[in-house]
């Protein structure tokens, strides 16, 4: 019986390796690596964080997706979701005829249309389990890139449920990958999870956990955040703590350190074990460009530039880091955020979900860094230096 399933590529990578040059590459980027990261223009040194950009998981999934276009260049091809949050890649995806599903009102998908002669690609984040379940019901061909660090993830709260405990999640209960994750409880009779979005909402958490505050109060804060039927008086006895991939790492580690100290005072440090586990399942890919991003700025800078898609979870990571050493950090979709002639940037201010235009936002800087997030690929990013470049007197 053919396969219907499919993880591991195709082989094709020889015969897509000039589409993906022409749609991703560039020369700028691989001139300022080979230049010690850094590039002067006149009166001003761009500096580029050691890692940024593309991650694995993410030109896995990309080559992947391009490698079942060329695989079956007949069939129809969907993509649930987007391929990773980079409208530029997804535009491409779209370019090439793969069509892309998205939930309704309701959160769920329409596979209505979908017969066992379409291809369906499932994208960097996963799905869910029921949309997975429903897939392979429908016996479409199954294109898997979800990445190897989410795996990683559904392993451990996996093994929470098995064993009873609950999984607090580190994440936007709203993304995709988390989604995917919580899901991953369903395997196990009354398995239940948990998403916490920061350490203001783990604090409420760790408060009912040592006596106080009230549960009704946070079921209703956590309506949209918790497994069906959530029993904060009951649920919150053995926790396991997990995370969305592209968060903040460090308040990831903050967040599960929180909690193993509450749990603690609620029953005890002999007595730990038993009510608490915590595993760090932070993305290496992650941790890397968010390290890079730090040791960067151990050398000053005037203004800090990151790019990538506005709901892209690791990118505004990204922005919120450099931010938090104190430096001007501007989140740009695209180098089109930048206006030369105007002297303006378009951007996403840190912690917010709407676009603001600053003008004279260079000022008298004279180093400017920049990064990527792990989906955004270097065209994208030498776009933007250029386009920065052209800003200056």
């Amino acid at each position: 019986m053919e396969s219907t399933y499919f993880r591991r590529g195709f082989g094709l990578k020889g015969a897509i390796d000039a589409q993906l040059s022409a749609d991703y590459h560039s020369t700028l980027v691989d001139e300022i690596r080979a230049n010690g990261n850094e590039l002067v223009v006149g009166s001003l040194t761009f500096r580029l964080a050691q890692e940024f950009g593309f991650c694995y998981g993410v030109d896995r999934a990309v080559d992947y997706a391009y490698e079942t276009r060329a695989k079956f260049p007949d069939r129809r091809l969907f993509l649930v979701g987007e391929i990773i949050h980079n409208p530029h890649v997804n535009e491409k995806l779209s370019a090439m005829g793969i069509t892309f599903l998205y939930p309704g009102e309701d959160g769920i998908f329409d596979f209505d249309m979908l017969t066992t002669d379409d291809v369906v690609i499932i994208p960097a984040f996963g799905v869910t389990m029921r949309d997975f379940q429903r897939l392979r019901t429908i016996n479409c061909i199954l294109v898997d890139t979800t990445c190897g660090s989410v795996l990683n993830v559904w392993k451990r709260v996996d093994s929470y449920a098995r064993d009873g405990y609950t999984a607090i999640i580190h994440g936007k209960h709203y993304h995709e990958e988390t989604q995917a994750t919580a899901s991953q409880v369903t395997k196990h009779d009354g398995g239940r999870y948990l998403v916490v979005f920061d350490m203001a909402e783990t604090r409420m958490v760790c408060d009912f956990i040592e006596g106080k505050g009230a549960a009704a109060a946070l079921a209703s804060h956590f309506a949209k955040a918790c497994s069906p039927g959530f029993d904060f008086t009951t649920d919150l006895i053995r926790v396991g703590v997990a995370n969305q991939t592209t968060m903040l790492s460090g308040e990831s580690l903050a967040i599960a350190a929180e909690v193993g100290k509450s749990m603690a005072r609620r029953y005890g440090a002999d007595a730990l074990p038993d009510h608490f586990r915590s595993f760090d399942t932070i993305c290496s890919a992650t941790q890397e460009r968010q390290d890079a991003v730090t040791e960067m700025l151990k050398r000053p800078a005037d203004v800090m530039v990151v790019v990538g898609g506005y709901n892209s979870s690791n990118t505004c990571a990204l922005a919120a880091l450099a931010r938090s050493h104190g430096v001007r950090a501007y989140h740009i979709e695209d180098a089109a955020g930048i206006d030369p002639e105007a002297g303006t940037i378009r951007h996403q201010p840190v912690g917010t979900k709407v676009e603001a235009v600053d003008a004279g936002w260079l000022g008298n800087a004279r180093v400017v860094g920049i990064t990527a997030g792990a989906s955004t690929p270097n065209n994208k990013i030498g776009e933007t230096i250029s386009r920065i470049a052209a800003s200056v007197d």
